[in-house]
């Protein structure tokens, strides 16, 4: 009997993350000669942008949620081909607490299930960061009671489980995410009583030419702006949240107009009754994994180059992670990475020209949102609203006085020796959320926080770390 010529494994990328980065990474690699595995903490793919409904709750219309629907179902039958095909694995409820770059490839270190504790090890020839970014809130009085929620959980909550968390929303703070915010609430039958947005419209006329580059993207908001008319929001351009009321839970808001300089007007406090305040002030990369794989970082963001090589050999990173841009940047960026890492784990040098699209959308994009960046900042003077009573850190129930007591008292210059002595950012978020707080009370920037691990990891899970050889 004739022995079966042998055929070499396929090159083995992990791809961590599962939103439109993610995907379109995986299937632009496993389309051209990879075995992909892909790695991510929820239970179906999409990430933030294409959360879907609950299997159980039997969405008539989920498309009604989301912005360029056939885009996902591209990407999602792209994704099915493979899997059925072998060609890409898919694990789920993953969590990913770190990755070990080793001689022979790499090691990534995950928690499977709810519970986070069942430890799960993958080998690969390389890596891939897909891992999307998180919300930046800053604090103000009353900001922890019940019944305020950040914009991207309000979002969440609507789009994976149908529900809203109450009849009369505000959505305030500062970004493009709050439109989609207003537009879905209202849509999903809740009266939104405003949008509150701190940016003024004259910034976007200073940086009229620049936006006006991705006209795609104007229509876009236009489209937003018209449904916010049809609902009857009332839109309050250039005001922030000063207070939130309530005794159990929210009540109300105080709003307040904003001076040239980014500081509350006196005299233009108004009150607003709802019993739901959706905020947030912008996003920040997640940069954890790249961090501990010592990747150099662009300020807040992975640096990556013209392939979306990070600067150690290895390992790739596209989306989020490398700057805030949404989800179409996040597309081409992870078409871009798939396609490279397919190329040079294959020992080939890659063709741009096979990537021309993709690769002056990047371009655009780029540019579109350095440009809003400098609209959408939060206000200069966002610190002289939150009084020293105020928590800052939830987790550790560290208030403003006890920070700017560490500052102004035992001499803290930095969000590291604020931490130490105040404990905030010690707490099980690990500083997500108080971080850019923290830094802004104590008037420094924010810096990488270096910590060793992505997430918290149980002791006997780090003890046996590396044993399993399968």
């Amino acid at each position: 009997m004739a022995e079966r010529p042998h055929v070499p494994e396929r090159p083995h990328l992990a791809v961590i993350g599962a939103g439109p980065a993610g995907l379109a990474a995986t299937v632009a690699a496993a389309a051209h000669g990879l075995r992909v595995t892909l790695i991510d903490a929820a239970e179906e793919v999409g990430g933030q942008y294409y959360r879907q409904p609950a299997t159980g709750l039997r969405a008539r219309r989920p498309e009604a949620l989301h912005h360029d629907w056939r885009t996902w179902e591209r990407l999602r039958d792209g994704l099915r081909a493979h899997v059925q095909a072998g060609t890409v694995g898919h694990l789920t409820d993953h969590h990913v607490w770190y990755v070990e770059r080793h001689e022979t490839g790499f090691t990534v270190y995950a928690l499977l299930g709810p519970e986070q504790e069942e430890p799960v090890e993958v080998r690969a020839d390389a890596v891939l960061l897909a891992t999307g970014g998180y919300e930046k809130v800053l604090p103000f009085p009353g900001w922890d009671l019940p019944g305020v929620v950040t914009a991207g959980g309000a979002q969440a909550m609507l789009k994976g489980t149908l529900a809203v968390s109450g009849r009369t929303a505000v959505v305030a703070g500062t970004g493009p995410l709050l439109l989609p915010v207003a537009t879905g609430l209202a849509a999903a039958g809740v009266e939104v009583a405003a949008l509150v947005e701190s940016a003024a419209t004259t910034a976007f006329v200073r940086r009229s030419r620049a936006l006006a580059a991705e006209p795609g993207k104007v229509a876009e908001g236009a489209r937003y702006a018209a449904r916010l008319l049809q609902h009857r929001v009332r839109t309050l351009a250039h005001h922030t949240v000063v207070e939130a009321h309530g005794t159990d839970r929210l009540e109300a808001v105080t709003v307040a107009a904003l001076d040239t300089e980014g500081r509350v007007r006196p005299g233009t406090a108004r009150r607003i009754p709802c019993d739901t305040l959706a905020v947030g002030h912008g996003m920040l990369p997640h940069t954890d994994l790249a961090e501990t794989l010592g990747c150099g970082l662009d300020g807040p963001a992975v640096h990556v180059d013209a392939e979306q090589r990070t600067d150690v050999p290895g390992v790739w990173a596209a989306g989020e992670t490398t700057g805030i841009g949404g989800a179409a940047l996040a597309l081409a960026e992870g078409h871009i990475a798939g396609r490279s890492a397919a190329a040079r784990l294959h020992g080939a040098e890659p063709d741009p020209g096979e990537w021309t699209a993709a690769a002056k959308a990047r371009t655009r994009l780029r540019a579109f949102f350095a440009a809003l960046d400098t609209v959408y900042a939060p206000p200069a003077g966002w610190t002289d609203q939150v009084t020293d009573d105020t928590v800052v850190c939830r987790c550790e129930e560290v208030d403003a006085g006890a920070v700017r007591q560490a500052v102004a008292e035992l001499g803290a210059g930095d969000p590291r020796t604020v931490k130490l002595l105040t404990r905030a950012g010690m707490g099980w978020c690990q500083g997500r959320v108080c971080g850019p707080a923290v830094a802004g009370l104590a008037g420094c920037e924010l810096t990488p926080s270096r910590r060793p691990f992505a997430r918290p990891v149980p002791l006997g899970v780090l003890a046996r770390a590396g044993e399993d050889e399968q």
